[in-house]
């Protein structure tokens, strides 16, 4: 059984903490949070953790095995290297980073402890992305033409402006850090890696925060295209689309509205899913229904328990970064950029 300890305990890391309730293999002993307000007393209890006052704390604590960050992407690298460090397990929620050297000296320093590094893209561990991968590899869809994904919710219009994911530095091009990554993380894990990006990203509603608005082109090393578009004024939706010379398949669902029940965030990302051959009538069929969060967290406890190695390999992670960042730059240029 691997002990953890929270750092952040906003809505997601509350969302977190409930998805391993009866786990056998990975339970949460601790947290720590900014401010300790009576319903943060309350859950602590609920859930039978102890409260600890400073991450120093938390990394002192020789009764926890692994550490899960739920904090802003900005003091990511310096908490996964202090962890690192204090032979700390580390899993960090997305956005790892924004920064492919910020991603490789957080993932280095893990690496050197000889400890586990786990990241909460969790779409991935869904059982719809599995298949799709698999199809993919076993050339069911024929050559790859292009993969495109739509993600949106209505977040921006409902947080204050003093939460973090509504700070422009911690949430560049609004949707891409929340929502985005998980879908580039998922090119990543059919298609490999992305050469070259393209990118415009503008406030079309909320003018007080991050962009709204954001549209990427990605090209990918092995030739494929690719299309990914953020809002976070409009209704939720979550699509996942692969084109092939012998068919295409696209996954729909939803995303995490603010707000939303934990068990909801957790398990209804998936919805319908369609595969239209080139030749034969369209297949369609309902998604299976897994507590993604959950299966995410239990596989990194049974790799930080010597079993097999967590599905998200470190340089993927770190691509998924540098992919980040080049979208970030190019936001900012109007012109096509290279992938560090």
């Amino acid at each position: 059984m691997i002990n953890a300890a929270v750092v952040g305990l906003g809505t997601w890391g509350k969302t977190m903490v409930e998805s391993v309730v009866g786990s056998g293999v990975i339970r949460f002993a601790a947290l720590q949070t900014r401010t300790v307000k009576p319903d943060v007393e309350a859950f602590a209890k609920q859930h039978g953790m102890k409260i600890l006052d400073s991450f120093e704390a938390v990394l002192k604590d020789n009764s926890i095995d692994a550490v899960v960050l739920a904090t802003p992407p900005s003091g990511h690298m310096k908490q996964i290297q202090a962890a690192a460090a204090a032979g700390k397990h580390v899993y960090c929620e997305k956005p790892f980073t924004f920064s492919k050297k910020e991603a490789e000296a957080a993932v280095d320093a893990v690496l050197k402890a000889k400890r586990v590094v786990g990241v909460g893209y969790n779409r991935r561990f869904h059982p719809e992305m599995v298949k799709l991968r698999d199809r993919i590899k076993s050339g069911d869809l024929g050559v790859i033409e292009h993969v495109e994904a739509t993600m949106t919710y209505p977040n921006a219009l409902f947080l204050p402006p003093s939460a973090w994911r509504q700070q422009k530095d911690e949430a560049p091009l609004g949707g891409l850090g929340p929502m985005g990554v998980h879908a580039i993380d998922g090119m990543i894990q059919m298609l490999g890696e992305v050469d070259q990006v393209f990118c415009q990203s503008f406030a079309r509603v909320v003018e007080t925060g991050p962009d709204d608005t954001t549209s990427m082109l990605f090209r990918m090393k092995e030739g494929a295209s690719g299309y990914l578009g953020t809002m976070t004024a409009t209704g939720a939706g979550f699509s996942f689309q692969v084109f092939g010379s012998k068919g295409w398949l696209r996954l729909e669902g939803v995303t995490h509205v603010a707000g939303a029940p934990s068990e909801e965030r957790r398990t209804r990302q998936f919805g319908i899913c369609k595969f239209q051959p080139v030749k034969g009538p369209l297949e369609t069929w309902e998604a299976e229904k897994l507590d993604i969060v959950r299966a995410t967290f239990e596989a990194f406890a049974r790799a930080c328990e010597g079993g097999p190695a967590f599905p998200i390999p470190p340089s993927e992670i770190v691509h998924c970064c540098a992919v980040s960042e080049a979208v970030i730059r190019s936001a900012a240029s109007g012109k096509v950029e290279k992938v560090g």
